[in-house]
């Protein structure tokens, strides 16, 4: 089979990945402390070509790409005030913990509510825990202290989904809970749109090299029968 075939291929499923990656931030350009992904490719390898006679070495020949990994941008983004009391925000590094039904998960989206007990808790309804591991209690008058929320080290914080990050805390992190305000998305719009139209372009060069290659090989299946 031609290998120029599986080496378009390649790169066309490397860029699929690719947008998938980027259609997920663009949906996210609006949610609060969302954390930006960006995905890397690597060469297969090369194969070294020599003169079947001579042996002299005439160049290498690529096998095709592959998604080598996907890295999260996990910088702190822009604070914004919304004066909401149960909107919180961490101006710097840390993650505000929250009890999940799989357990201890960690996030910066500081966009809580009221449980019906009278705890923060996320959207979803988990709790929001402080340093002691406890659930914070809101204030008879809707509020929350600050110093109450927990605020946690968490070293090579992963994605789990929901905006939730995996990972083991090291102590508490160096950030502050700023209490009427949110960080913003980490995702940027128009970045995400120039990455997903080179990506597409991207695809649609594979596109056109599986297409030549077939109509190639399809001339030489019609004619080798003509040769004489």
């Amino acid at each position: 089979m031609e290998r120029g075939l599986y080496i378009a291929a390649s790169g066309m499923l490397a860029e699929m990945t690719r947008q998938d990656q980027i259609a997920n931030d663009l949906s996210n350009t609006s949610t609060p402390g969302y954390k930006a992904d960006r995905s890397t490719q690597r060469s297969f390898g090369d194969m070294l070509l020599e003169n079947t006679q001579t042996g002299q070495q005439v160049g290498s020949l690529g096998l095709g790409v592959a998604t080598d990994r996907v890295v999260t941008d996990l910088a702190p983004a822009a604070i914004r005030t919304t004066d909401e009391p149960l909107d919180l925000a961490i101006q710097g590094d840390g993650y505000f913990a929250v009890q999940t039904n799989q357990g201890l998960r960690y996030t910066r989206n500081g966009q809580f509510t009221a449980s019906p007990q009278g705890t923060l808790t996320t959207g979803l309804g988990q709790p929001v825990l402080g340093q002691n591991g406890q659930p914070v209690r809101i204030n008879a008058d809707g509020t929350v202290t600050a110093n109450s929320v927990g605020v946690f080290n968490v070293p090579n914080a992963r994605k789990q989904g929901d905006n939730l990050f995996t990972g083991a805390a090291a102590g508490r992190g160096t950030g502050t809970v700023q209490t009427g305000a949110l960080e913003a998305s980490g995702a940027d719009p128009a970045k995400s749109m120039v990455e997903m139209i080179a990506s597409f372009r991207a695809f649609e060069s594979g596109q056109k090299v599986i297409q030549t290659i077939d109509e190639t090989l399809q001339k030489a299946a019609n004619n080798v029968g003509t040769l004489q």
